[in-house]
């Protein structure tokens, strides 16, 4: 690659700024993961360019893609990307219990399960400012997105400390004034889970009234009584409690199950602030595994 003389010093945030553009394709993507503006994206590529004298992307109607040169420039700057986030999450480890930690898991659990008992948490470490994240996609421990992750599967690539947390066990519940002949399911990019694996043979040839992307969609579903669905016994049972909205009834065949598993980079496992709070999520599973792992047949 051949880089033309210029004046201007290179700048290492246009470079991290290059890099996030690169690998989402899109200037609010890229802004979104940077938490900065679209215009602080743009500027930042402009300022790249000009300095290496090489247009790095070619902006097009369906987003950013990288010319050859572009190309060439990320395949340096990415490793020095990964060095440097290696180089802050050391650092992290002198903190102490202040700062910030990020913690990313499926909107249900983040909402219903993790937030309410976090509190502690909270009361116990008030240095610490905490994030939950329940983004639809998996967000990246090694990019630094998230610094612990709750996920209902065990990654198995990259610089990872996992811990299985508990066994969520699933039942079939419909409203007591629902259609229980129908049943809610799960829509097409949904249907990887070994739930909708399950409802694919057991729910064949029946109708299928609605289909969701999210669990909190289809409990609206059910209580509204457009038909049955598979659930997490925990959270059915949560909103049986509070309404009486929710009955269990007997499946077609054991229920799948899920694990939850708790996950964080290796360079982070040891940093006092998401050390606390590997802890307290620890303990909230541990204080309700027998509610998650009950597997009664309703």
């Amino acid at each position: 690659m051949t880089v033309q003389n210029r004046s201007g010093a290179l700048d290492w945030e246009d470079l991290r700024v290059f890099v996030a553009l690169a690998r989402a394709g899109s200037l609010s993507a890229a802004a979104r993961a940077l938490k900065v503006s679209h215009a602080t994206v743009g500027r930042r590529i402009a300022a790249l360019e000009d300095t290496l004298g090489r247009a790095l992307f070619d902006r097009r109607a369906d987003g950013y893609a990288l010319t050859a040169e572009g190309a060439a420039v990320l395949e340096l700057a990415a490793g020095m990307d990964e060095r440097a986030l290696a180089i802050l999450r050391r650092a992290g480890r002198d903190a102490g219990l202040t700062g910030t930690v990020r913690l990313t898991a499926t909107e249900s659990l983040a909402e219903r399960f993790l937030i309410p008992r976090l509190v502690a948490f909270r009361r116990r470490h008030p240095g610490i400012d905490l994030e939950v994240l329940s983004d639809p996609r998996s967000l990246s421990l090694a990019k630094r997105e998230a610094d612990v992750a709750v996920r209902l599967a065990r990654p198995q690539a990259g610089e990872l400390v996992t811990r299985r947390l508990a066994t969520i066990a699933y039942g079939l519940y419909v409203a007591p004034d629902g259609d229980a002949a129908s049943w809610v399911g799960y829509d097409d990019s949904f249907a990887h889970l070994p739930e909708a694996q399950w409802l694919a043979r057991h729910a064949a040839g029946g109708r299928i009234a609605l289909r969701a992307n999210g669990l909190p969609a289809q409990i609206a579903a059910v209580r509204a009584g457009f038909g049955k669905a598979l659930l997490p016994r925990w959270f059915a049972e949560e909103e049986a409690r509070e309404d009486g909205g929710l009955v269990a009834c007997r499946p077609p065949a054991p229920p799948p199950v899920r694990e939850a598993w708790l996950v964080v980079h290796r360079d982070l496992k040891d940093v006092p602030r998401v050390r606390a709070l590997i802890d307290a999520v620890v303990a909230a599973f541990e204080a309700e595994r027998d509610r998650l792992e009950s597997n009664g047949v309703g």
